[in-house]
């Protein structure tokens, strides 16, 4: 799932109006309409804010995963 899905569907999870996040994060609902549409993509302190909001990492909300033989794995 790409993160527009993802950004659209933790949204309606919480029962948030597209209305009630662009005000929490401070920009226009068209602005956010592009999250949502994936026409835009948010930048870090954008992303940061949703994922404290939602209660997900940066990596869970961008649908980031480490492969099997990442670093992380060797340690």
């Amino acid at each position: 799932m790409d993160f527009s899905k993802r950004l659209k569907k933790l949204r309606l999870m919480l029962g948030c109006t597209q209305t009630q996040m662009a005000e929490f994060l401070g920009i226009t609902v068209r602005g956010y309409r592009n999250y949502e549409l994936g026409s835009r993509e948010p930048n870090l302190s954008i992303l940061i804010k949703l994922a404290d909001h939602f209660n997900v990492s940066l990596d869970e909300l961008v649908g980031r995963e480490f492969p099997k033989d990442s670093l992380m794995d060797s340690k």
